[in-house]
């Protein structure tokens, strides 16, 4: 049965259960109600972070025809509000599809729980970029161990490093050793190493590759793609127009394939140049080390002078 909601905004309804996928049951959950959209505000901290418009498109028309078929679920704030733990895109698609009301579940979660909980519902209905996962769970490794993400990956640096060396861990390091394979073992197929060599380096990708992932603005394969541009003007240029334009994967592939070329005509036109430059400097180098020249080699070499002057002239 219902549990009678305390909240008079809220009226209950009969929903499915998602908790059950989430999470062990039964630590403060209210059954499934409807909420005003008004009163649930996003984390601070998500998971993922692009949200493909097709598909948001896709699911808007799938509300419009048919409802939300499952619930969101939400922690009550201090505030009297309430905060979304899991399902944004539906709380997206509902805001665009005009909706005032979705079904809920409410639980008492903290900051560790909610985020989590979070994570796990991204990669069980829709995998997260290679970035935005690594990027959780260094969140949630930061949580379970009390420690900041530069501590984290110092720690499994050390504890691997350690144990190729054989070196006995401590009992301390082995602790949060254990920590770390149970977060990644709930949340992901990685192992620490697996972890720390195939995913860590992602984050050394370009600054400006990483912002732009960060603000949920470009889908991994594209920004991976521009990340080989070298050229911190081009890459910066071309991560803009595929942004604001949402230029495909063969368009960007396209455009980075017209800057090589374009690359590679500047550099032999500067190699050219340089070129010249050498020839001309290795030519004056010889002339003043000549003492005298008969005639014909003076009209000659003045013919040369003139048509030089003309060149350079026009």
């Amino acid at each position: 049965m219902a549990a009678k909601n305390k909240n008079p905004g809220i009226t209950s309804i009969k929903v499915p259960d998602i908790l059950d996928k989430l999470s062990e049951k039964g630590q403060g959950i209210e059954d499934s109600a409807l909420l005003s959209l008004a009163e649930i505000s996003l984390p601070t901290s998500q998971p993922r972070r692009y949200f493909d418009p097709s598909k948001l498109e896709h699911l808007k028309k799938s509300i419009q025809e048919h409802g939300i078929l499952e619930p969101l679920l939400v922690r009550p704030l201090s505030s009297g509000a309430y905060e979304l733990v899991a399902g944004e895109r539906r709380y997206r698609a509902a805001k665009e599809a005009g909706l005032g009301f979705v079904p809920v579940v409410i639980r008492e979660l903290d900051d560790k729980k909610a985020y989590q909980l979070a994570l796990v519902e991204n990669l069980q209905r829709e995998d997260l970029n290679p970035i935005e996962e690594t990027e959780g769970i260094l969140e949630l490794l930061s949580l379970e161990l009390n420690a900041s993400k530069k501590e984290v990956i110092s720690l499994i640096d050390q504890a691997l490093n350690a144990k190729k060396r054989g070196l006995e861990l401590t009992e301390n390091v082995s602790s949060q050793l254990e920590k770390i394979e149970f977060v990644l073992v709930t949340t992901s197929k990685l192992t620490i190493d697996s972890f720390r060599t195939a995913r860590l380096p992602l984050l050394n990708l370009p600054s400006d590759v990483l912002e732009i992932l960060r603000q949920g603005k470009i889908e991994y394969t594209k920004a991976r793609a521009i990340a080989r541009v070298k050229d911190d003007k081009q890459r910066k240029s071309l991560l803009k127009i595929a942004a604001s334009e949402n230029l495909s994967l063969s368009q960007i592939k396209e455009k980075i394939a017209n800057l090589k070329t374009e690359t590679k005509e500047e550099k032999k036109g500067t190699d050219e140049a340089i070129a010249y430059s050498q020839r001309l400097k290795n030519i004056y180098t010889k002339a003043k080390k000549i003492k005298s020249l008969d005639e014909k080699q003076q009209r000659e070499l003045d013919d040369l002078l003139k048509k030089l002057e003309e060149i350079f002239q026009s």
